[in-house]
């Protein structure tokens, strides 16, 4: 953060760690929003994304969901990008 971006690119920053770990990972992407940093995130852990603003879900390289919480700050959009690894089985009607 020494240039102070005004973007950061995570991909799965929290995929090979704890959760104590996760959590304070989550706890420094959100300081850093609050700061108007804009923080665009993959991952596939339901309970970090469930962090975000919103979530943007892809499945089988398109955008199958798209889900909003609204802010109470007026701040950039802590945006996560949720990626479903792709399911081989599909369901009826889909």
């Amino acid at each position: 953060m020494i240039n102070d971006p005004e973007v950061v690119l995570a991909d799965e920053p929290t995929g090979n760690l704890d959760s104590r770990t996760s959590v304070e990972i989550m706890a420094i992407f959100q300081q850093l929003n609050e700061r108007g940093i804009t923080i665009v995130m993959v991952t596939h852990e339901q309970d970090i994304a469930a962090y975000a603003r919103r979530n943007v879900v892809m499945r089988d390289g398109i955008c199958a969901q798209r889900q909003s919480r609204h802010a109470t700050i007026s701040s950039p959009k802590l945006s996560w990008i949720n990626q479903e690894r792709r399911q081989t089985t599909r369901r009826v009607g889909e």
